[in-house]
């Protein structure tokens, strides 16, 4: 695989997206990874296809990278299996073969596109952004939260009708919270959520964030909004219904 550079300008996406990478090859799955994390997104990876498929089959990516010679459950029954439980998340099917029969099979098989290798992250990254800027990531229902109004697709949050000025880690962690009905998340379940499972820095960062999302409600108008469950977790104080 040629590995490519993004520039400062280069912007993946409007705001922090989920993609998961059902690579077999670490080299390639950490490089796919690696650049999305530099970029603020999160990106889980899985190695063989039988646990891919699991992790795909939650619905919460906004994109998967597939691979099609997996281990123990190949691309192409993965695809399938995706699309027969429901599941739309847009998929980029990768291989090293570049026979269009190959090509033609992982389409009818359900990908959205496909790309051969070796490839450069620069075109892998374009292919993410153009699959999640037509399906708006799977997610395109608009939350509606008391006062809060949030759109996944454009990434805009809205108190009383007025845009709130936020970070796209911010924001992730208000979709987070207001995806939850007024249910009590955890720290543990923000970070999953919103940063990945490789992330190995301080868990406290989530409180950080907590705080500045509640600085930024409360010079708006909406300063009880998110509240903190003592011991437990946050809570975002309205009854969240999309």
């Amino acid at each position: 695989m040629r590995r490519g550079s993004l520039g400062a300008e280069a912007v993946l996406y409007s705001g922090a997206v989920r993609v998961a990478i059902i690579e077999d090859d670490p080299g390639i799955a950490e490089a796919i990874a690696a650049g999305l994390r530099l970029e603020g997104h999160v990106a889980e990876v899985a190695a063989d296809g039988v646990t891919g498929l699991h992790l795909a089959a939650d619905g919460s990516f906004d994109a998967i990278v597939l691979d099609i010679l997996l281990p123990k459950k190949n691309g192409f029954v993965v695809c399938a299996e995706l699309r027969e439980i429901g599941c739309d998340t847009p998929i980029l099917m990768l291989t090293s073969k570049s026979g269009e029969y190959d090509i033609a099979e992982a389409l009818d098989s359900g990908a959205d596109d496909y790309l051969v290798k070796p490839f450069s992250m620069v075109v892998l990254h374009a292919r993410l952004r153009a699959l999640v800027r037509r399906t708006g990531g799977g997610r395109r229902a608009t939350i509606d939260a008391d006062r809060l109004s949030i759109d996944p697709a454009t990434r805009r949050c809205l108190l009383d009708g007025v845009d709130l000025p936020l970070t796209t880690r911010e924001f992730a962690i208000v979709e987070h919270l207001a995806r939850q009905r007024g249910a009590v998340t955890s720290r543990q379940q923000v970070l999953d959520a919103v940063w990945d499972r490789a992330f190995n820095g301080d868990p406290n960062i989530v409180e950080v964030y907590i705080s500045r999302i509640r600085s930024k409600l409360g010079r708006a108008g909406g300063s009880n909004l998110v509240e903190t469950v003592r011991g437990v977790g946050y809570r975002l104080n309205s009854d969240a219904v999309e």
